[in-house]
């Protein structure tokens, strides 16, 4: 359709024919592709599956942070020390895309995975490099890529069962759907998810209210008396 768009625009305009036909001709809008989202049974399988070693400390820090913060990987694996504040009321600065920087608060459970993994994974990590400010590093003791953290959840979902293959595959966006998904779902204002994940606009974050709309249809149908 671009193609003879194209075309009939360039006939016209060289003079080619009177008139271009095909102006207002639209093609058809995409479908809309909801975020895929994992339940909380399923996120709780995923954080549970790493060990107690120097890389297991990181790997459960880093997808509690994802999920804890509705990160993207990117900005996790971007985050540096300084960027984190556990102590009082724990947040961190993730820097996410156009330069933009924004203030999210940090979980409990992330706290604490945070705090076990710099005082018990991170030192031994970062003595085998070079000196790093970033909060999350390979096993060099270099900052962690977007391609290892990626390997490190498909590692973790396929450990907990979960699909890593296919259009349901479990990835690092999955986690950030998961997070604005269960938060819409527990209540919380669509403007506020907006911040917390960063999006300049909330016709972006609307698409997950579509997901929480089928979640309601399906608890009306199966708890209402006169829903069937």
């Amino acid at each position: 359709m671009s193609a003879v768009r194209g075309l009939h625009r360039f006939a016209a305009r060289e003079g080619l024919v009177a008139v271009d036909v095909a102006a207002e001709v639209k093609p058809p809008a995409p479908a809309k592709r909801l975020p895929k989202a994992l339940d909380v049974e399923q996120v709780l399988r995923l954080l549970a599956v790493a060990d107690d070693t120097p890389l297991g400390l990181r790997d459960r820090a880093l997808l509690e942070f994802l999920y804890g913060t509705g990160a993207r990987i990117s900005e996790a694996v971007g985050a540096a020390i300084d960027d984190l504040d556990l102590a009082g009321e724990p947040a961190a600065v993730l820097h996410g895309k156009g330069g933009r920087t924004r203030l999210v608060p940090v979980g409990g459970y992330a706290k604490a995975a945070l705090e076990a993994y710099l005082v018990r994974g991170r030192p031994a990590l970062v003595a085998k490099g070079k000196g790093t400010p970033a909060v999350f590093l390979n096993a060099r003791g270099g900052r962690l890529s977007r391609q290892s953290a990626w390997t490190i959840l498909n590692r973790a979902a396929a450990a907990a069962g979960l699909p890593v293959e296919g259009p349901s595959a479990v990835s690092p966006h999955t986690l950030r759907h998961s997070y604005a998904t269960h938060l819409l779902d527990g209540g919380a204002d669509v403007r506020v998810v907006q911040e917390l994940l960063g999006h300049a606009s909330v016709t972006t974050t609307q698409v997950y209210t579509l997901v929480t709309v089928d979640r309601l249809r399906e608890v009306y149908a199966t708890a209402h008396p006169r829903a069937r």
